[in-house]
């Protein structure tokens, strides 16, 4: 395989990412025999229906995307007016996500983006209750939330902020981005840190950095930081766990049930570290008793990042949902960072064609 380029990598971190979704998603709530008992004792291997498709992303992937959104409209602000705070855009754009979700803000925030417009988009995928609430509670943009959660929905929507352009490889910047967009809906530092280290690993992967080296350049990040113990713990564990080799799913289970943050990226990362290609890495992140379309995705981005959109099985990207939609935000992504992408537009829309249109 040819090492791939950024925007090969771009795209197979929130196409991965996407994909790992979907082959999560009809197990997200079964307990391992439940699992073993539909799909049979490897568990589940391939795409099957879940809420009303084959293909169908959940709320993972869909909050992802507005991330990815609101990081592209921050760029594009601060290359027009030189000024740029990244927080509040994402925090304006998961308000677009919460409209669709058929829920009211709080407060007048406007509608930024395209994204909210697509009618898979304005579609329940089992939503996070911390993500709903504190979405719902929020006064202002960019206002952290004020509650204490660490539950997954900071990690695993936080990708994006791996590939944003203002710091191609950067690990401090890309944790900063990271920890600030799980703090608009997680309180507990064990919810915003996790969300820190993935993304300063994706922003490595990003720029052309191996997996071990990409991890430990975020471990340095993470070190140091006022209650980070716990999310070093599980990092810890993680990487214990792929030392041994490849781990049975009850082995993987040690880890958590990936429901909370640390957990969620102790599981990702344990998968990803063992992964002999994409397809075993996301399988493995979703076959166990615990949150499956939240880990895989987790694993698909990683995997993607590393290897490219070529790794990902053609099967599944041809029957991914929104397969175009994301695409383009991904080529969106990647020409923002090369300059290929012009910032002189008003909004970006997605025209489902696999590109991105920036219309006046």
């Amino acid at each position: 395989m040819s090492t791939p380029g950024l925007r090969d990598r771009v795209r197979g971190c929130l196409l991965g990412g996407a994909v790992g979704d979907a082959l999560g998603a009809p197990v997200e709530f079964l307990r391992l025999h439940e699992i073993r008992a539909r799909f049979g004792p490897d568990g589940i291997r391939d795409f099957a229906p879940a809420y009303g498709r084959v293909g169908a992303i959940t709320d993972d992937t869909q909050m992802t995307l507005f991330t990815a959104e609101g990081l592209l409209l921050a760029w594009r602000r601060g290359a027009l007016r030189g000024i740029c705070h990244p927080p509040s855009m994402m925090h304006a754009a998961y308000l677009d996500w919460l409209r669709t979700q058929g829920e009211a803000p709080a407060f007048a925030a406007p509608g930024i983006g395209g994204l909210a417009r697509l009618p898979e988009m304005n579609s329940r995928r089992a939503p996070g209750n911390t993500c709903l609430s504190a979405l719902l509670a929020a006064t202002r943009l960019g206002e952290p939330a004020r509650n204490d959660s660490k539950g997954c929905g900071g990690v695993m929507r936080v990708a994006p902020c791996g590939l944003f352009p203002t710091h191609p490889g950067t690990p401090e910047e890309a944790f900063r981005l990271g920890c600030e967009a799980a703090a608009l809906t997680h309180g507990h530092v064990s919810g915003i840190l996790p969300a820190g280290h993935f993304a300063a690993t994706i922003a490595g992967l990003r720029a052309g950095v191996p997996l071990g080296p990409a991890l430990a350049a975020a471990d340095a990040v993470l070190a140091g930081r006022e209650g980070a113990a716990e999310t070093e713990a599980a990092l810890a564990a993680a990487r214990a766990l792929a030392a041994r080799g490849r781990p049975s799913a009850e082995a993987l289970e040690t880890l958590g049930g990936g429901w909370v943050a640390e957990e969620a990226l102790a599981i990702a990362v344990a998968c990803a570290l063992v992964a002999e290609d994409f397809a075993d890495g996301v399988r493995l992140a979703a076959n166990h008793s615990g949150d499956s379309d939240s880990t895989a995705a987790m694993v698909g981005n990683l995997l993607g990042a590393l290897w490219g959109e070529a790794a990902i099985p053609a099967a599944w990207l041809e029957v991914l949902e929104l397969r175009a939609e994301i695409g383009a935000l991904a080529d969106a992504l990647a020409g923002a960072a090369t300059g290929a992408l012009d910032p002189e537009v008003a909004e970006f829309r997605w025209r489902g064609d696999g590109e991105a249109d920036g219309r006046r």
